[in-house]
């Protein structure tokens, strides 16, 4: 298989790579050319992964904004979803075919481009197809920032590389909110699509200088997998389809959701019958025979199960039951990411000092034990009480995703470091869509199970009940409710409301429970990977 234009191979002279590009540095230490190029990318990265999640605090202004209902709004974060997720496993190929540093550059000006035009949308089909293209030209920032960490650093300074991709990965999900909060009480919803312009033409002015030109190699064109990538884009897409709109629309009790659901199973079956027949297939799919990446990315799929769907939790029940406005959210959510600052850089001190496994595993466990202490809500927990569970939750994240990285990608030869990155970012990002479907089906339907059986005790037969909707009553006639009748039937309304609201925190912790059940599988299959080899793979000795 041809190499990605950062493969450090001596037998690739024509797709020379960007890290032999910039570095005449001593074996054992980068230059500093190369971590500009590395931290430039890293910056790409923290954007793309950003943006995922810095409309959620801010869906209800926008739905306002562009005129569409609530539940059509959620395809703004879909439609990003689905550019990014189609693109990530294109990245190796077109990075060998534009060359790396064109791609890199291109599709960041681009990412940055339809990120402002997102702000001019004024309908919501125009917001789809604005936010899905700049899905699409960032989603390569993600995997190209985790290669460049792989094929530009040499193996001893890999876990600082691996501790800032694990910042981008882990700090943005849990900032994105809070940014997106504040600017949309402060300066409107607009603004959250202008804070990518000035990072994004730093970064493109630092790659600029550091990254070396390679030429473009468009008779690759002809060597394309492209039966892989149509059977890809079209499965994915109607899967990611089918996870977001799954659970409005019951499910397969939808035709919709069921032919959407007939494509993706048939498309993603061909593409993957396709991976494994072709000489040249666009995703090396036979790495994940190898025991340490394929069990790795068993857990990558598990961890981004638990990493989006907490931050598409916790803002829901913030908004939901507590009536919190998109700012408020954004300060809760702030204390799943701040501590992550000061923690993810003394990771790779750990890595050095001991095994990378025992690492991930200890995040993993304090992730989990977070999201458990969440099981036993009541109405009056809000923000305050989720003050604690959020800081162990930053600790656990902090300790996970870099040696998780190391684990993984550590045993893959370098010529194969772009296809395995691309393979490991999609399906992270794939247990992510897939853990947000989840979680929010499992809140409606335990919020109709809970209610049923709390309703179940709530009737009129009960000398309490008849009290509690007696003062309604009473209440509501004080209040400009004249007929006695109508004031009994809003106190019987109010009282059903209370029941709802009471089982929707009930559902909301059995989403908890799910995720910390997740990240317990997470450990174990962390455990099972092959002993760490090397510096960066977790300090072994």
């Amino acid at each position: 298989m041809p190499d990605l234009a950062l493969s450090t191979s001596p037998a690739t002279s024509p797709r020379r790579t960007a890290a032999a590009a910039v570095s005449s540095a001593a074996p054992n230490r980068a230059s500093v050319a190369v971590w500009i190029s590395v931290m430039a990318a890293m910056i790409g990265a923290f954007m793309a992964i950003l943006n995922i999640q810095i409309t959620n605090a801010s869906l209800l202004d926008i739905e306002g904004g562009i005129g569409t209902g609530v539940d059509n709004g959620s395809w703004i974060s879909t439609s990003y979803l689905i550019g990014e997720i189609v693109v990530i496993p294109l990245t190796d190929y077109l990075s060998r075919v534009f060359s790396f540093r064109k791609l890199i550059q291109a599709h960041a000006t681009l990412f940055a481009a339809f990120s402002v035009a997102c702000a001019f949308a004024h309908d919501l089909p125009t917001m789809i197809a604005m936010r899905g293209l700049q899905g699409y030209f960032g989603g390569v920032l993600i995997p190209m920032a985790f290669t460049l960490v792989f094929t530009k650093l040499p193996k001893p300074q890999q876990p600082i590389g691996l501790a800032m991709f694990a910042l981008a990965v882990t700090f943005a999900p849990a900032i994105g909110p809070t940014i997106g909060g504040y600017l949309t009480e402060n300066y409107g919803w607009q603004t959250i699509f202008f804070v990518n312009v000035i990072p994004t033409a730093v970064m493109v002015g630092a790659l600029y200088f550091t990254l070396e030109r390679n030429p473009v190699r468009l008779e690759l064109l002809r060597e394309a997998d492209w039966f892989g990538i149509l059977t890809m884009a079209i499965g994915l897409s109607s899967l990611q389809a089918v996870l977001e709109e799954g659970n409005k629309n019951d499910w397969f009790g939808s035709s919709f959701i069921v032919t959407l659901a007939v494509i993706a199973a048939i498309s993603l079956t061909l593409f993957i019958a396709n991976e494994l027949l072709v000489e040249k297939p666009l995703l090396q799919l036979r790495l994940l025979v190898q025991r340490s990446f394929g069990i790795g990315t068993i857990a990558a799929f598990f961890l981004g199960f638990a990493l989006f769907g907490s931050v598409y939790l916790l803002p829901a029940y913030l908004g939901q039951v507590q009536r919190y406005n998109a700012e408020q959210i954004g300060s809760v959510l702030a204390w799943t990411g701040l501590p992550q600052l000061i923690l993810i850089p003394l990771v790779p001190k750990l890595m050095q000092r001991f095994d990378a496994r025992y690492i991930a595993f200890t995040g993993l466990m304090l992730f989990a034990y977070s999201s458990f202490m969440n099981t036993t809500m009541s109405l009056d927990y809000s923000g305050d009480q989720f003050f604690i569970p959020n800081v162990i939750r930053a600790v656990g994240q902090a300790l996970t995703l870099a040696p998780l990285s190391a684990l993984s990608l550590g045993s893959v030869a370098p010529q194969d470091a772009a296809a395995a990155s691309g393979i490991s970012n999609m399906i992270r990002n794939l247990g992510g869509a897939i853990g947000t479907a989840v979680l929010a089906t499992i809140v409606t339907k335990r919020e109709q199970f809970h209610s049923n059986i709390i309703g179940q005790s709530v009737h009129l037969g009960r000398e309490e009940v008849r009290e509690r909707i007696a003062r309604l009553t009473d209440y509501f006639v004080a209040h400009g409710v004249p007929d006695p009748n109508d004031a009994r039937h809003q106190a019987i309304v109010a009282l059903g409301n209370a029941v709802k609201r009471q089982a929707l925190v009930i559902g909301f912790s059995d989403a908890f429970a799910v995720i910390a059940l997740v990240l317990v599988l997470a450990g174990i299959a962390i455990m099972l990977t092959g002993k760490p080899q090397g510096s960066s793979a977790g300090g072994a000795h």
